[in-house]
């Protein structure tokens, strides 16, 4: 099934892509709902509540009074993180229960609003974020619920900010215009992304990529859609694992083709053959007979092993390459991409080189093939740039 994270500000509009992903097929789970559900009257949570901030709590029927604990908690951190300590773990353990519950095809949809502020983003398929001006949200709290222009400014304040939420985002949805335009948005995520990527990942597959090889201009958010993927990758085999942004779009202000290359350290190929399942469930399914490096230590050597992975998702191609720690391949990857970023004539030159193939149209493997031969000199002047520069990887 397809994990995605739904998030967004206060008054961004999240209950509503939420209600517009079920029309669609969704299957919800509402953190929101959940946080009352294991906090009910007769619950082990409320008695836990009760036991750390009192009886005042309560309301007269013995349920807990909200305002009475958002007054408590609201200004006092260390009061809102023993809150937090009680309600989170057993709203995960219930969005457990409810993911498992599942059929093996759902898109799962988990409205979380504190997605961003507990860190939980890597333990989805995709993270999307609503989004909408702060001075719209403050004009909807006024009228849709009867708050305060000051009341409304602290609510926001008080959660992530924009840029924080937007960093996290692998999808941004827009809520400034009409309810139209917002179902469309929906819609068009939903079609293009959301339903391919759910198949796409239940039959172990890649996504589908352009045929042809094309460059895209230098795009500033590289960087963070690879720490996102990292991030991904790092909850899948584990947090100690060193996972590096390889490849052109790791050097800034290159043009290259628009796939984020990541590389995967492991000890052998064995160990990269046991990871392979837990890439595969986060997103990263084997790509078919792709074992061998493209470039070459040398004309006359054989070429580099490793496993090739990549994205499941259509919006976002990724080639993920597990290679063994210390290998040539392994080694080139982080040395090639390091000279580029301080060498501006090799990154000039190699610049040249890609444009000047990818005006021809070909195919992507062609390409990739097409540079073989000057990769094979690229070698050689990166290990005497590593000597002269007494580089490390």
């Amino acid at each position: 099934m397809l994990r995605v994270g739904l998030t967004g500000g206060i008054a961004a509009g999240k209950s509503a892509v939420a209600a517009r992903l079920v029309e669609h097929g969704a299957t919800l789970i509402d953190a929101d709902r959940l946080a009352r559900e294991v906090v009910a009257p007769g619950t082990d949570g409320l008695d836990e509540i009760v036991a750390a901030f009192g009886a005042a709590v309560l309301d007269a029927d013995g349920a807990l009074d909200r305002p009475a604990l958002g007054a408590r908690v609201f200004t006092d951190q260390r009061a809102r993180g023993r809150l937090e300590s009680i309600v989170h773990p057993r709203v995960r353990s219930r969005t457990a229960e409810l993911t498992a519950a599942a059929p093996p095809d759902a898109i799962v949809v988990n409205d979380v609003p504190l997605l961003v502020e507990t860190g939980l983003g890597a333990t989805y398929h995709l993270v999307v974020v609503v989004a909408a001006a702060a001075q719209l949200r403050i004009e909807r709290m006024v009228r849709d619920r009867g708050m305060s222009r000051d009341d409304a400014q602290a609510r926001i304040q008080a959660q992530a900010s924009d840029a924080r939420r937007a960093a996290a985002a692998d999808v941004l949805v827009r809520n400034d215009g009409t309810h139209e335009d917002l179902h469309t948005a929906v819609d068009l995520l939903w079609r293009d992304r959301l339903v391919p990527f759910e198949a796409n990942l239940r039959l172990g597959r890649p996504a589908a990529r352009p045929p042809l090889a094309s460059l895209a201009a230098p795009d500033p958010t590289w960087p963070a859609q690879y720490d996102r993927i990292a991030a991904r990758i790092r909850h899948a085999v584990g947090a100690d694992r060193r996972v590096d942004h390889v490849g052109s779009t790791s050097v800034p202000g290159l043009a290259a083709k628009d796939v984020i290359d990541v590389q995967l350290t492991v000890a052998s190929l064995a160990d990269a053959d046991a990871c392979a399942g837990a890439l595969a469930d986060a997103g990263f399914p084997r790509m078919p007979g792709e074992w061998w490096d493209v470039a070459r230590a040398d004309p006359t050597t054989d070429r580099w092993p490793k496993r090739l992975h990549a994205n499941a998702d259509p919006g976002r191609a990724v080639n993920l390459h597990v290679r063994v720690a210390d290998s040539p391949g392994w080694r080139f990857a982080l040395l090639f991409r390091d000279q580029l970023r301080a060498d501006g004539q090799e990154r000039a030159d190699y610049l040249a080189l890609k444009q000047q193939l990818a005006a021809l149209g070909i195919p992507t493997r062609e390409y990739a093939e097409a540079k073989e031969p000057w990769f094979d000199q690229a070698w050689h002047r990166g290990q005497q740039w590593a000597r002269d520069t007494g580089w490390r990887p």
